[in-house]
């Protein structure tokens, strides 16, 4: 396609992008137009789109929103242009078509033709809403195309926007017995008019042949040989199909402890966190990015000091794990104790298990401020042959605020208030949370038992532990608050949700087991700040903490109603008898007293609720991209800033930035006062079943006071972690409170 057939096309863009955005805002891609036919007289189509494009960002005017829309409909028209030359049709007029050519190649699932007609095919292609495919930033659009839709074996794309959504829903709608193809039709509208995203297991491989659908997985590491090696296993194979993945390796026993009663022969969790180190960067997701893995350990263990430092760019590298992330699990008490500068005690599990006879992690305190943890740590404390290392509890969180600075992490895991929060404590203990400390649901190590030959084929028995799943989405609370949508959407939400446990091929049995136990899931949000903006609502401000507290209140409230109403057509989860939602403790310990919540509680202790986690608040830094908003509840990076990549430099703009919302974005990530942000997140925790990724944004000057009064601050609200500790070197304007 040369030059010439371009231009003809193109000059048809321009003048329907005139129309709609006006003649003085498309005069710089005219002239741009102009520079790049006489550049690339022979050029194709698709060369011209793209390098005008990025012309035109690159000349834009940094604070006018409405130039990402004019780039989008740029590549929109390449994209539409490409797909045409390859079906031979015009866009979104062959679904069917598509659909069967696509599986008869092995691209899509057969189970897209199996389950649906061809009548069905054809009235669901009637569905698509071309016109959505204009809600699309540029690097939206760019993101979907390039990462997400489904490609051929040259990695050449074969389906359009508004399919990608209407074949994710079919996935996940295939099972629905009745008006299954309206509710298509919700799911379609939902993510079409991205009042929602899913997660991005879902949003890549929904309809496709390979992969699974869920984000999270967390596993407990049994203190044996055989354990650790088959959680590494374990690792790798979720890990393979896109899952991010918790280990808890704190029941490991530490250097220096008894091996078959010979002292001093174990080396501690560092060298099996290396083999994970190791997973992560060799089981790549098919060379589309390295897998991810978060280490979880207990600031009472042994081996904390050398955890700490795995991360660190000095020292021995040997006893580094540059790949893994890291967390650590605090009691009450432990903070407590640095609070009063008071000592802290590191015991090895083995030994402890061996001589008192239980595990310490086993337990936790009840009540704030009294509870089994603290009794049995005290026990421990006491004991007159229990080995133990004492040390300044202040320094061991220094080290740990040292490491936060330095890399980013470890991340804080309230280890008390989620249990003591947790709906279903009735079957079981939570020891640590997924790589994006959201996730807190039931764990337990699976246990190795024996390995037989039998009929010549060899046969290894285990007794199953807590492996957990988490299935997640999230409303776009930018454009979903605004419209008013939120019961019909979160409705079809929790049900899409509720499907993918179904539905989902996990490669780990007692995974499988655990998802079908507990049927988790985890409804989320992003778009925070942007919702903030379009409502005027300031971030350092008691009206936006009130606003949080309602507003996640309301959708706290639909969540629960619907899983409720799915418990009623499909059956409460199997473990509901015993839980805090029978018994109505979890809508006691929330304070929710009003004639509705009442009403809601009764409901739920009659027919029970379908899943017995519910919601998480994700990062959602990829999804939020797509659906033009920011990321989770994070405040933007910049109001306006360059993103630059290898061949061009791409500016990124708040969305709706305009002169109305302007002072609400100016008061960007490292300018807010984190401890309004702390407020903010402790009013929506209360309303969150699970957890919410929750990051710190601060100087990497910080006082270490003040960087310690956070950590404070954020355990005593209430929260139960909190994510990464983002820190920057360049210097702050505005930032009065970093060193107050």
């Amino acid at each position: 396609m040369t030059i010439q057939i371009a231009k003809t096309n193109m000059d048809h863009v321009l003048d329907a992008l005139q129309s709609e955005f006006g003649v003085a805002q498309v005069e710089a891609l005219v002239i741009a137009s102009e520079r790049w036919q006489q550049k690339y007289p022979e050029g194709s189509e698709s060369e011209w789109a793209k390098a005008m494009t990025l012309e035109s960002l690159s000349n834009l005017d940094e604070a006018s929103t409405y130039w990402t829309f004019v780039a989008a409909r740029i590549h929109l028209h390449d994209v539409y242009a490409r797909q045409e030359q390859q079906r031979g049709a015009k866009v979104y007029t062959d679904f069917a078509d598509n659909v069967s050519r696509l599986v008869e190649q092995g691209l899509y699932t057969p189970v897209l033709t199996e389950k649906y007609s061809r009548e069905d095919l054809e009235h669901l292609g009637q569905l698509i809403e071309p016109e959505r495919d204009k809600l699309f930033t540029y690097i939206g659009l760019k993101t979907l195309m390039d990462r997400y839709v489904a490609v051929d074996y040259n990695k050449k794309s074969v389906e359009l926007p508004q399919e990608r959504w209407l074949v994710i829903a079919m996935t996940l709608m295939q099972d629905e017995t009745v008006n299954r193809l309206d509710k298509v039709g919700e799911s379609y509208w939902a993510m079409s008019n991205l009042y929602m995203t899913v997660a991005t297991p879902t949003l890549s491989n929904a309809g496709k042949p390979h992969g699974q659908l869920s984000s999270c997985f967390i596993d407990t590491v049994d203190d044996s040989l055989q354990g650790i090696y088959d959680s590494n296993t374990d690792v790798a194979n979720l890990s393979k199909y896109g899952g991010g993945i918790g280990v808890y390796m704190g029941k490991v026993r530490s250097r220096g402890a008894s091996i078959r009663g010979f002292k001093g022969a174990s080396s501690g969790v560092l060298p099996w966190i290396k083999q994970l180190n190791n997973t992560a960067v060799s089981v790549d997701q098919l060379g589309q990015r390295q897998g991810a893995i978060a280490v979880y350990l207990d600031v009472w263990h042994k081996d904390i000091f050398t955890f700490l430092d795995l991360k660190l760019n000095n020292g021995d590298d040997r006893l580094r794990a540059h790949d893994i992330f890291t967390g650590v699990c605090l009691p009450d008490i432990y903070m407590e104790q640095v609070e009063a500068r008071g000592e802290w005690n590191l015991f090895d599990p083995h030994e402890v298990r061996t001589i008192m006879g239980y595990s310490l992690e086993d337990f936790y305190d009840e009540t704030k401020g009294t509870g089994s943890f603290r009794e049995k740590y005290e026990e421990c404390v006491n004991h007159p042959t229990l080995s133990r290392e004492t040390v300044p509890a202040i320094d061991l969180m220094k080290r740990i605020m040292r490491s936060q600075l330095e890399t980013g992490v470890p991340f804080m895991f309230y280890r008390d208030e989620v249990n003591r929060a947790n709906a279903n404590k009735h079957e079981g203990m939570i020891y640590s949370s997924n790589l994006c400390s959201e996730i807190m649901q039931n764990m337990s190590a699976t246990k190795f038992e024996s390995v037989t030959l039998e009929d010549d084929i060899v046969v290894t028995r285990s007794k199953p532990g807590d492996f957990v799943v988490c299935n997640l989405s999230s409303i776009n609370l930018g454009r979903a608050v605004p419209a008013s949508v939120l019961e019909r959407l979160i409705t079809i939400q929790v049900r899409m949700l509720d499907n993918v446990i179904d539905l989902n091929k996990i490669p780990v049995v007692q995974a499988q087991r655990t998802n079908s136990r507990y049927r988790g899931i985890g409804l989320g949000t992003f778009g925070w700040h942007h919702l903030l903006a379009l409502q005027n609502i300031q971030w350092e401000s008691n009206e936006a903490v009130d606003y949080a507290d309602k507003l996640y209140e309301k959708i706290a409230f639909l969540t629960i109603k619907a899983s409720a109403e799915l418990a009623k057509e499909k059956g409460a989860y199997p473990l509901f008898e015993g839980s805090d939602w029978q018994s109505g403790f979890y809508f006691e310990n929330k304070g929710y007293d009003s004639k509705e919540w009442r009403e809601l509680r009764i409901d739920v202790a009659t027919n029970g609720v379908r899943n017995g986690y519910l919601m998480a608040v994700a990062p959602n830094s990829s999804t939020s991209v797509i659906a033009g908003s920011t990321a989770s509840i994070d405040p933007i990076f910049k109001p306006f800033y360059h993103e630059e990549k290898k061949d061009y430099k791409l500016p990124v703009v708040a969305p709706d930035l305009n002169h109305n919302t302007y002072d609400v974005y100016r008061r960007s990530a490292y300018i807010v006062d984190q401890r309004w942000s702390i407020k903010q997140n402790a009013a929506r925790q209360r309303h969150i079943d699970q957890a919410i990724s929750f990051n710190l944004y601060v100087p990497n000057s910080i006082r270490a006071s003040v960087l310690l009064e956070l950590h404070v601050q954020a355990w005593k609200s209430g929260m139960k972690t909190t994510y990464y500790t983002r820190s920057t070197a360049t210097d702050i304007e505005e930032c009065e409170w970093c060193h107050s």
